[in-house]
């Protein structure tokens, strides 16, 4: 359970069927699986992109506005987050409410294969070093300097680090670390100021030809954490 929680003082659940008021995780999880739930499926949608959704309306309406949610495999329920923050100056602590809500029984939108997802991420991670180079960040100063450096320290740090749990295959660890490193490089070349361009038309073609790469590192990733269900859905 901690690794699910992490840091965040408080995870709550509100909504869950059979219970009146917000209940803790543990209990939550517990109370979805005596509802058929099997599995957890990963959810990261932008503006534009309802990437892992399945719908109503509604439902993808709250995830978009948190940007992230979770859909439950063997009921149509999913959950959304609600983060917020409380507690005195100096000592404050994050709380997470999830809030239970209907889904469509439907395929989740835009999810590929983990091979699907390894072969667009070799393209992308082309694509994003051919737009950094073009944008010069290398040669914008300090600032940007100092934004590759913190990249490069992530990108080794990464190395040998467990980024999924015990059970997933081996090509979902590659895809995700892949994808991270692209999202990594999405955000240092549309950083504002970290590249060459200066002018209005020429942050809106950086943003235009980024936008593509960011969209296939957030596939890749909902690929990779969801490969386990997806798995064993097929078996």
């Amino acid at each position: 359970m901690l690794a699910i929680v992490g840091e965040d003082a408080v995870h709550r659940v509100e909504g869950v069927p059979g219970e009146p008021a917000p209940v803790g995780l543990t209990l939550a999880l517990g109370r979805l699986r005596a509802l058929g739930v099997t599995g957890l499926r990963v959810a990261l949608p932008a503006p534009g992109h309802p990437l892992g959704l399945s719908g109503p309306p509604e439902f993808n309406a709250r995830a978009l506005e948190a940007e992230e949610a979770v859909v439950c495999s063997g009921a149509a329920v999913g959950l959304v987050p609600e983060v917020s923050e409380a507690g005195p100056a100096g000592d404050v602590h994050v709380e997470v409410v999830w809030h239970c809500l209907p889904v469509r029984e439907a395929p989740p939108a835009d999810v590929p294969s983990l091979g699907e997802a390894e072969r667009e991420l070799a393209e992308a991670l082309r694509e994003a070093t051919e737009v950094l180079t073009r944008l010069d960040v290398a040669g914008s100063g300090p600032v940007a300097e100092a934004a590759i450096d913190a990249y490069r320290a992530r990108a080794s740090g990464s190395r040998g680090r467990e980024v999924l749990a015990p059970g997933y295959p081996p090509r979902a660890v590659r895809v995700l670390e892949l994808a991270q490193r692209v999202g990594a490089l999405v955000s240092l070349a549309g950083a504002g100021g970290h590249g060459g361009a200066v002018s209005a038309s020429e942050m809106a073609a950086r943003a235009g030809a980024l936008r593509p790469v960011e969209r296939t590192a957030r596939r890749a990733q909902v690929a990779a954490y969801n490969s386990v269900v997806e798995e064993r859905g097929a078996g």
